[in-house]
């Protein structure tokens, strides 16, 4: 499935007003199991800092990443970057209408991007199954960041994350280069490209991969079939959410053996 030309369809909806933007921002929030897990972690990182600190948002897309991070992280620098020109320029635009003055966005290939000894913490949210060049990626983040600087990483795993269960199956994203990591096989490309000490573990457990289905693979699948769609989510979710909640919740504050999604936190040291 093209999964860009539906995010296209729903930023013309809700970047109409900046309420409506952040109203969208709150909805990706409460849907999205994925920002759970990255909001868990945020907090657990902004606990262990003090003083001032520099981040990079490495593949900011819609910007609500950079959005919660400059509202919960007040002596954040942000510096948030993508691939996508129009995207860019439109965060620069919404976050400059609202009054956010500790964020900008910039144009820029992370295959590219190098900014030495410039970061405490990158964060890179479901960016690296669509860039074929990982390594040098991941040599980029290490050089950009600070001594003792973390990395946070949300991307699909190898047990489905992609929505690959069999050697025939496709990705349920076509923009996807790679149907997800083995935890080896990140671990090992992290600290080939410098870094000391990773932490990955599994997301999407069990009752993540019912509530994924629930929240966004059904939704995404009838946008996909025709627009008329777009009249009738919001039923849909008025009857499903509450379950996706629970489901959530429970992901989130578990721990799990296998899953279809990866957080992988990795030090500079």
């Amino acid at each position: 499935m093209q999964y860009d030309p539906i995010k296209r369809s729903l930023g013309s909806v809700f970047n109409r007003t900046p309420f409506l933007r952040k109203i969208f921002y709150r909805l990706l929030d409460l849907l999205l199991l994925r920002t759970w897990h990255v909001h868990k972690e945020l907090k657990l990182w902004n606990n262990s800092i003090k003083g001032k600190v520099s981040i990079l948002d490495a593949g900011s897309g819609f910007g609500q990443y950079s959005y919660y991070m400059s509202q919960k992280i007040k002596s954040a620098s942000i510096l948030a970057v993508d691939v996508k020109d129009e995207q860019v320029a439109d965060c620069n635009k919404f976050f400059k209408q609202i009054g956010v003055s500790n964020v900008e966005f910039k144009v820029a290939d992370l295959t590219q991007f190098r900014n030495n000894n410039a970061f405490d913490l990158i964060l890179s949210v479901d960016v690296m199954e669509h860039i074929l060049e990982d390594v040098e990626v991941f040599k980029n983040f290490s050089a950009s960041l600070k001594k003792n600087g973390m990395v946070l990483i949300s991307t699909p795993s190898d047990q489905g994350g992609s929505d690959i269960h069999d050697d025939d199956d496709t990705s349920f994203i076509e923009e996807h280069v790679r149907n997800g990591y083995n935890i080896k096989e990140i671990e090992d490309k992290l600290r080939s490209a410098g870094f000391n000490r990773i932490d990955a573990r599994y997301s999407y457990g069990t009752p993540g991969k019912i509530a994924w289905k629930l929240s966004m693979k059904y939704p995404i699948q009838l946008l996909g079939v025709s627009k008329i769609f777009f009249i009738i989510i919001p039923f849909y979710y008025l009857i499903t959410y509450p379950f996706s909640f629970i489901l959530n919740y429970i992901d989130t504050h578990s721990s799990h053996p296998t899953g279809t999604g990866l957080i992988v936190k990795a030090w500079k040291e």
